[in-house]
Parts: C-alpha cells; structure tokens; sequence
C-alpha cells in the first residue's frame, strides 16, 4: 500500500508481549502520531509488567521443553485469557475506555522458534478480542518465516523508526532471555540496517542461578557473579558453538540456549572444581562476550557512534561491566536515559508494528530477517 498522502489521524494503542525469560505479560498503552508519511511518532503513555505465577512459569517452561498437543492448545486459549487480563487491567488503571483504543498488538508468548521454518507464539487474539471488543494484531513472525525469513529480530523496523540517531549510526541492544541488537543508520536515512540475535542475554545466567541457588530467579545486581571469577577455559570452549561464528541474518531461543545448554555450562564448571559464584560468573563472560564478539559482523559503514542498552540484562550491573570491556569503542548507554522505561520497550515496539500493519504497510526489515523483501506482517482478529 502506498504512503499516506496526508497526516493520519493520531490513535491510542496497546502493545502486549511475554519475552524468552518468561517473567510475565508486559503491556504499553501508546499514542500512535504520523504527522508526515513514515514520521511516525510512538508515546508511551502507561505500562505495566504482570508477572506469571510460579504456577504459570513452569506450565510455560513445560511448554517450551516437550508439551504435547493438548498442553500447547489449553495454554494458548489459557494465555490469551492471561494477556486479556493484563491489557484491561493497564485500561483500567489508566481510565481508558477499550472502546478509545484502535487495536491491541499482542506478540504473545513464543514457545518454539525454528529459524526459517516455523515460529510459534500462543495466546489465543480471539480471547483477546472477545474479551475486550477491540481488534487485536497478532502473529507477527509466520509471514515472514513464509518469505524465507527468520521470523526474527522484528523490532529492528520499530527501532529505525523511533529510536534513530540524527548525526550517525546507533545500536540498539536489548538483553533480554535472549540478546540482540539492531545499528540503524542516521535517522531519515534509507540504508540498510543490520538486526540479528547474538545467543544468550540473561537466559543462561538464570538458569545457572536457579539450579545452585534454590530460592534465587536472577542474580540481584550482579552480585553471585562478582564474587566469583569466569573459568577462561570454559567460556571459551562455550563459545566454540556454531551459533556463534555463523554470520547474520541468524536468530534463535530457548531450543539453542535453553536448560540443557546451561546445564552443560555447570557441568563444565563441576568438573573445574569450580565455586558457584564462579560459574554464574562464567555464564555472565560467556553473554558479554557472544555480544561483543557478534560487532565484528557490523559493516565500517555503520560503525556506531553509541549502544543503547534494554532489558533484564541491562539492570546487571556486572553483564553491563563485561560488556563495556569487550565491545569497547562506541559509548554505552542505558535506554532508560534517553527515552523511557526500557521494560517497555519491546511492548512499544510491537505497537507500532501492529501500527503498521493496520494501516498495510510492511513491519520487518529483510536484511534483519533474510526475507524475500518486506512484508505486512499479522493477521487481525476483528473485535
């Protein structure tokens, strides 16, 4: 569909998605503007981050790990009933009428992803829309699995359009259970950007931390991890895996970097002898390193002036440490700084794609993902 002609009329939004490490249901409340075609402007107004019960985490990471057919089909009609809830709870709090909002945007929650093949996110948009009697965008990533595409990173798209530097490249990195970073070029720039996945961001350090702390999700502030030490040995004989060297376009999840590779990682480290400081430390090396290691693949033209960090993982203060000491060059930033809450970022993000969608235009960026070329992404569920 061709650009709009004239200004579009500014409409309210939500965003709603559930992230690799599964912590919980996070929405954003927007206000979509576009003044002048593709000068769109995205308003966080509200969010909120709902977290999943001990309950609901295991049914998911069951999920992920060998659920059969009825498993998956209860837990999407399930979690369709879980995001309707965190969406009107967000309406409520706010004191937005759903009837004032255009459309939900729900990512939902992925619980497989086979890079070029299929890609699968529950969350039943029907519940979603019965629930609330407004349309809502979903199943964002099967369109561009169906062009040839990775069916990942999407948010490149969104952070070309709203987080683009004036005076040069930027990357954008989001540490979530798994990292990724997207380097846009110069805002209002048409040059190709580079979007992929570089591994683990905090999925394998909570692993760790869960299976030699009981009691403990995450490590606190870094903590476990400063006061231990990395094993250089192991983290280097972790990085030897084939994700790592294979250049982009490249994306993946917990069915690469899940359980059974965290748990391979304490082996390791049993077998040192090593304290459990030490291999939560390990772990920690092993996701600065796979994040500095993948700029190498960032072409001299879109060498970044900056890195703007987001996510779970940028609240540790020791990843963010390491990862200053092994991507040294561009200044780290925290997205927080410039912008807003970084815990919405994703939510935002998938918003505006939705955005774009509901008006026909494509939402992925076929350099990120290795599409066909650009698609418009989603299917909609009317209210």
């Amino acid at each position: 569909m061709a650009a709009a002609a004239e200004p579009r009329a500014p409409l309210l939004a939500v965003g709603a998605m559930s992230g690799t490490s599964l912590d919980g249901v996070t929405v954003a409340l927007v206000r979509i503007e576009e003044p002048a075609p593709y000068d769109i402007r995205a308003t966080l107004l509200a969010h909120r981050t709902h977290p999943y019960t001990e309950a609901q985490r295991a049914r998911l990471a069951a999920a992920v790990e060998g659920g059969g057919p009825r498993d998956l089909a209860i837990l999407h009609a399930d979690l369709g009933t879980w995001f309707a809830d965190a969406v009107e709870k967000l309406l409520r709090e706010t004191g937005t009428a759903a009837a004032g909002v255009a459309f939900v945007a729900s990512h939902g929650q992925t619980v497989w992803h086979e890079p070029r093949r299929a890609s699968l996110q529950l969350g039943s948009p029907a519940a979603i829309a019965e629930r609330l009697r407004v349309p809502v965008v979903s199943d964002f990533r099967s369109r561009d699995v169906a062009a040839g595409g990775e069916g990942a990173p999407l948010v490149p798209r969104a952070d070309r359009l709203l987080f683009a530097r004036i005076d040069g490249p930027r990357a954008l990195l989001n540490i979530g259970g798994i990292a990724n970073f997207t380097v846009v070029p110069r805002r209002g720039e048409a040059a190709d950007l580079l979007a992929f996945d570089t591994g683990p961001g905090v999925m394998v350090i909570d692993a760790c931390v869960r299976r030699l702390y009981p009691g403990r999700r995450f490590d606190e502030d870094g903590a476990l991890a400063r006061s231990g030490r990395a094993l250089e040995g192991i983290v280097a004989e972790t990085l030897g895996h084939p994700f790592f060297a294979a250049p982009p376009p490249k994306s993946t999840g917990r069915e690469t970097f899940g359980e059974p590779f965290a748990v391979a990682l304490l082996e390791r480290c049993r077998a040192a002898s090593a304290e459990p400081a030490d291999a939560v430390a390990t772990a920690v090396e092993v996701t600065a390193r796979a994040i500095g290691a993948a700029a190498r693949f960032i072409p001299p033209a879109l060498t970044p002036l900056d890195v703007v960090r987001s996510g779970g993982g940028a609240k540790n203060p020791a990843l963010v440490d390491a990862l200053i000491r092994c991507w040294p060059g561009p200044k780290h930033r925290a997205f927080d700084d410039l912008f807003f809450d970084g815990e919405a970022k994703e939510a935002v993000a998938f918003a505006l794609l939705g955005y774009l969608t509901w008006t026909g235009r494509p939402g992925n960026e076929p350099g990120a993902t290795g599409a066909a070329g650009p698609r418009v992404l989603g299917s909609v569920s009317p209210p």
